[in-house]
């Protein structure tokens, strides 16, 4: 019986899609909205603040998937 992703798969995949994301953003931020918006910023700070945006965003990604896994597993009993 398939018993959904393990825990290690699931984490790879969260930090894999979110690392994606954060160099898309880190992209979008510096070759398209700061110029059209004239902004002015600090390269250091705005890859701290991403970072823990990133951070954030891994760990909701992972749980949620797990709690999905968990839901799953409890269904198919």
């Amino acid at each position: 019986m398939d018993r959904g992703q393990t825990k290690l798969f699931s984490l790879l995949e969260q930090v894999l899609n979110v690392a994606s994301g954060f160099i898309i953003a880190v992209l979008l931020w510096i070759y398209i909205v700061t110029p059209y918006l004239g902004i002015e910023y600090d390269v250091t700070q705005s890859l701290s603040v991403t970072l823990m945006f990133t951070v954030v965003s891994m760990l909701r990604g992972y749980l949620w998937r797990r709690a999905g896994n968990y839901i799953t597993e409890r269904y198919h009993k």
